[in-house]
């Protein structure tokens, strides 16, 4: 009897905690409070929103989190210059003094910066620096696609060309991190914060 009681308060204990998050990414938990409090800053302090849009944002975010976790499998976040630049970040706002270190709210914008520039630096080294100056990629792109260009030379259509050429990068990387990590969905709780 014991036994069972233990495992009914384990699983109980585990339904809640997930209960109380949005997603998990690669077992580490997106709690309801961390991804609304994203999405009200990203759209303009909006407080409500459908099951739809927050699903759709979900995905965004998701996203978000997978470029992050490949940044820091790629040590970035053990950069000189990266750790640098977020004790200068932290530094500044502690002397604004509009949030403190207790505050929830503080927690949410340190990780917010840690994880964008995180993910800013892994996105130069896995899309951008492989379009600079990459004539030769792009004339290769162009080619494969060429009927989306409606008859347009290279030189006439390449800023469309790198835009739809760092589209296509981005995408094949996202597979690419959605096959190796686990991403799970609650989406019970996303229902839940659609009706708030």
């Amino acid at each position: 009897m014991r036994k069972v009681c233990c495992i009914f308060i384990f699983c109980f204990s585990t339904y809640t905690t997930f209960a109380q998050n949005v997603a998990s990414v690669n077992g580490k938990s997106i709690s309801s409070k961390e991804f609304m409090w994203v999405y009200k800053k990203n759209h303009a302090g909006v407080t409500s929103a459908s099951q739809q849009e927050l699903a759709d944002y979900l995905e965004l975010y998701i996203n978000f989190k997978l470029k992050v976790i490949d940044a820091r499998a790629n040590n970035l976040d053990a950069d000189t210059a990266y750790k640098k630049e977020i004790s200068g970040y932290e530094s500044a706002l502690k002397a604004q003094k509009k949030t403190s270190p207790k505050n929830i709210e503080y927690n949410f914008i340190m990780n917010e910066y840690r994880e964008g520039v995180l993910m800013f630096n892994v996105s130069e080294k896995k899309i951008w620096s492989k379009v600079h100056d990459n004539e030769e990629k792009l004339l290769e792109f162009y080619n494969k696609n060429i009927n989306q260009y409606n008859g347009n030379d290279f030189s006439d259509a390449r800023g469309r060309v790198i835009g739809d050429y760092q589209q296509y990068l981005e995408n094949e990387w996202i597979k690419t991190l959605r096959a190796k990590y686990t991403v799970k969905v609650n989406d019970d709780e996303l229902k839940k914060l659609a009706k708030l």
